[in-house]
């Protein structure tokens, strides 16, 4: 007798054959996909082909292929051709789809022709986990992410990289052209092949600088000052690691302080997050049904004009201040070192001297006040400390309480930052994990969007299945 544990012989019939049902446990999250996809209004989200066509073939319905993808998601597989194969043998999705195998190009044009609908699936989710009491405070994270588009570096181009392209390919032209003249001396066979193959190198050189040369025109004339060939939305962006970046897209998301759900997030062109701030506090608020809300962010979405528009809005942000003065770091006085009195319109400065308003500009919209005191800083013993021109002067925007303001709570709140971290930073890692090194699959604006909604529905599936399991999470959908 065999000391292994055993399984049947695949060629022993069976009278009756097993209910597809037995093999999906009671806990399985496919079961809470079903039932999530069920309850959905599909023809109220937008979702086409929810009322079927009177002619021709029949159409599959938007649930199964909903459902389809949203599972696809929970496990890793993406692409529609890997849910083609799988559709035909896993034994969860023919559960799920009854059998149904749809081709993979019926697959990728649902995901392309229903992305507001499906981004409204997600926010649907997001406001069952309000409902069931799941945001419990009224804090979040915000922060964004640079994640890989559907284009390599050499196939997007800025007037930076084209001149420094162009003079590469002079360069290397320059090479061949005085290597050829070599091989032009000598008269042995091997010589003149070398020769020809040197002859089409040039060649190939010259119309690569044609073709960059053409493209310079085409960068000078885009409105942002750059062209992607394979993803015409990607853009070339900055990351944290010295000299480097990638072609791709910035992700906004904001998370909240309980459960670490993802409660509102966005995908944007641009690499920076500046002006991004009161937008993402705004979704956040209102996902969360929330009068107050405190949002944390860090340094990169420091703007006084959106940190005004958080306050109209009823949102306290929680953000450091850059330091962009040099004076600091050639040991001099910072600005942070002069103290306002607003009693008096004046800045005290570490000498103890007053500094009075003396005149306002307007510069790129912003109402500024300019504050100095030249008698006080000629006989001035810390001049060599505060300032190597005539007088120190300082500058005051007219909405700079809102900043003293945020510093305070800043300076009450040593921990903030720490916290934001641990919020905001784990999703972006667990989803990019999740996608792999490639990143986005599809491309466009509208389509890394949909993709996106969709990995983040899958999160937030999986994060409360955990919280709360499967059944509980199902009885409170069917609720």
């Amino acid at each position: 007798m065999s000391r292994f544990v055993e399984g049947c012989d695949r060629r022993q019939p069976t009278l009756l054959p097993d209910c597809l049902d037995d093999y999906v446990a009671d806990e399985n999250p496919v079961r809470v996909v079903d039932v999530f996809v069920d309850d959905l209004d599909l023809e109220v989200l937008g979702f086409e082909g929810v009322t079927p066509a009177a002619t021709g073939r029949p159409a599959y319905h938007p649930a199964t292929l909903l459902k389809l993808y949203i599972y696809g998601y929970l496990n890793k597989v993406q692409s529609s051709r890997r849910l083609e194969r799988e559709a035909g043998r896993n034994v969860e999705l023919m559960w799920l789809t009854g059998r149904l195998a749809p081709d993979h190009k019926t697959i990728a044009d649902f995901r392309k022709e229903n992305g507001p609908a499906i981004q409204g699936a997600c926010a649907q989710f997001v406001v069952l986990c309000r409902q069931i009491g799941l945001f419990g405070s009224t804090l979040v994270a915000i922060d964004g992410s640079k994640f890989k588009a559907v284009n390599s570096r050499d196939k997007n181009f800025t007037a930076h990289k084209l001149t420094r392209r162009l003079q590469q390919v002079a360069e290397h032209i320059a090479g061949y052209l005085r290597d050829l003249d070599t091989a032009d001396r000598q008269e042995d066979e091997a010589a003149e092949a070398r020769s020809g193959r040197l002859q089409e190198k040039v060649e190939r050189l010259r119309e690569q600088m044609k073709m960059l040369k053409a493209m310079e025109a085409q960068v000078a004339a885009s409105p942002e000052g750059q062209i992607s060939l394979t993803d015409p939305d990607a853009r070339s962006m900055a990351t944290s690691g010295r000299g480097s970046g990638i072609v791709g897209y910035n992700v906004q998301s904001a998370v909240e302080a309980k459960h670490h759900l993802i409660v509102a997030h966005d995908v944007v062109m641009t690499g920076s997050d500046r002006e991004q701030l009161a937008a993402m506090a705004a979704k956040a608020k209102n996902a969360m049904g929330a009068e107050k809300l405190d949002a944390l962010a860090d340094r990169g979405y420091f703007s006084g004009e959106e940190i005004r528009s958080c306050e109209a809005l009823g949102v306290t942000p929680y953000l450091p201040k850059p330091l962009t003065s040099g004076a600091k770091a050639e040991g001099r006085f910072g600005k942070q070192d002069f103290v306002y009195l607003p009693e008096q319109d004046v800045y005290r400065c570490p000498s103890g001297a007053l500094l009075p308003r003396h005149m306002t500009t307007v510069e790129r919209g912003m109402t500024l006040h300019r504050y100095w005191d030249r008698a006080s800083c000629q006989a001035c013993a810390l001049k060599a400390q505060c300032t190597p021109s005539v007088e120190r002067r300082v500058t005051r925007w007219e909405h700079e309480a809102i900043i003293d303001a945020l510093q305070r709570r800043m300076d009450l709140t040593p921990g903030a930052m720490r916290q934001r971290r641990r919020l905001v930073e784990h999703p972006f890692g667990t989803i990019k994990a999740w996608m792999g090194a490639t990143h986005f699959l599809t491309r466009r604006l509208p389509n890394v969007k949909t993709e996106i909604g969709l990995h983040i529905l899958a999160y937030n599936l999986k994060r409360v299945i955990a919280i709360i399991g499967a059944k509980p999470l199902m009885e409170a959908i069917r609720a």
